[in-house]
């Protein structure tokens, strides 16, 4: 059985008086929650700080991106091994920000997973369409062609250690958020378009669903069979809430 994982992407958000009382309020109901994964990934200027705090709780650390590069000539870049002397268990990568604001390509965050993994982190890989790519009536294949970037470049065996966020563009950050349906329509299909090559890595893929859950939809959406977890944004940042929909994953 897959056990679901919740996932706080902080974004470019918070202070560090914020962070930790944010922190300090997750550690105080964490033991109310039942989901069997919860991970924060705050920005990268904070990880010291927050991996410090988390040590020796059931909270996770995660990167919200990393370099393709191990090491090298990258001003402003985090490379995986760095990641992982903040002991982080899970990095972001191909989020849509990335891919939109900052011209991503398929072939990099393909590259990126990669350098994940061969530092031991898990990647959580973001695919979705945007708005208009929905309205054409192409969801399925952007989702197709941004996993089978990684599948094409380091196959399919690839993704046993990993997990998918698929987050429908028009739905992050907007307050739109698509339906249990619509959200189990795409998670479906990506479980079944990877199984196509192997159905044993496709059941039992992580597939989080990152696109405005909160603590009033999570119930509804965790309940899809193919919905393993969320990837939080505005709503990890309060703690009642993120703990609420740890607790609707439960």
């Amino acid at each position: 059985m897959r056990q679901p994982i919740i996932a706080g992407n902080w974004k470019m958000n918070g202070s560090l008086e914020s962070i930790r009382a944010l922190v300090a309020g997750l550690k105080s109901g964490i033991g109310e929650v039942n989901v069997a994964e919860m991970a924060v990934c705050p920005p990268a200027a904070y990880l010291a700080e927050v991996s410090a705090l988390v040590a020796g709780t059931d909270i996770a650390l995660g990167g919200q991106d990393l370099s393709n590069a191990a090491s090298g000539a990258y001003t402003g870049e985090v490379a995986g091994s760095m990641l992982n002397d903040f002991n982080c268990k899970y990095v972001i990568v191909g989020h849509s920000e990335r891919r939109n604001i900052r011209g991503e390509s398929d072939e990099l965050v393909a590259e990126k997973f990669k350098a994940a993994q061969d530092a031991g982190i898990t990647p959580i890989l973001c695919v979705g369409e945007l708005l208009e790519e929905r309205e054409e009536g192409v969801t399925e294949a952007v989702c197709a062609r941004q996993i089978d970037a990684v599948i094409n470049a380091y196959g399919v065996a690839a993704l046993e250690n990993s997990i998918i966020a698929y987050e429908p563009v028009w739905a992050i950050g907007t307050g739109k958020t698509a339906s249990p349906e619509q959200a189990q329509e795409v998670h479906a299909f990506i479980r079944a378009h990877v199984g196509k090559q192997d159905q044993a890595v496709a059941d039992g893929l992580r597939i989080q669903y990152g696109g405005s859950m909160n603590a009033g939809n999570a119930a509804d959406l965790l309940a899809q069979p193919d919905i393993d977890g969320g990837l939080i944004g505005g709503a990890s940042l309060k703690a009642e809430d993120f703990l609420a929909i740890g607790r609707a994953a439960g």
